[in-house]
């Protein structure tokens, strides 16, 4: 089970990934390449928090709890003792294959995965060292 989350982007699908780990109980550290991005993707956290205590979908106390789970980096060694690692950023496959190979060998036993709309997954394993993912029958198509 894992213990401790990253979530690579803090875009609108990388803060709402981080936001449903945070209030499921997992501790999460939501990357970025700037302040400002994980800044502004932790405001957005913030906001649909609140809006969820006011509609009574969680509590105020679990809103500042899950709040409180979730730190910020711009540093992708940031992720080096997560468990699981979701990868949202743009989709770019290049970026993406950078960031698969940068992340195999900084948590090299941690669980990738992506929240890529249109490339291949077994193409962004490729760029990893992880055997298994390359011998699994992952998806061949977009997931």
């Amino acid at each position: 089970m894992a213990k401790r989350v990253a979530v690579v982007g803090a875009g609108q699908m990388g803060n709402g990934i981080a936001h449903t780990f945070a209030v499921s109980g997992f501790p999460v550290t939501m990357i970025d390449v700037s302040t400002e991005a994980v800044e502004r993707g932790l405001r957005t956290i913030a906001h649909n928090l609140e809006r969820q205590a006011k509609k009574g979908t969680v509590t105020t106390s679990a809103a500042d709890e899950a709040l409180a789970r979730i730190t910020t980096a711009t540093d992708l060694e940031a992720a080096s003792d997560a468990d699981v690692i979701v990868e949202a950023a743009s989709e770019d496959p290049q970026l993406k294959f950078k960031l698969f190979r940068d992340l195999d060998r900084i948590a090299p036993s941690a669980l990738l995965a992506s929240n890529t709309s249109s490339i291949s997954i077994t193409e962004i394993a490729a760029h990893t060292q992880r055997d298994a993912l390359h011998e699994s029958g992952a998806n061949d198509g977009a997931s």
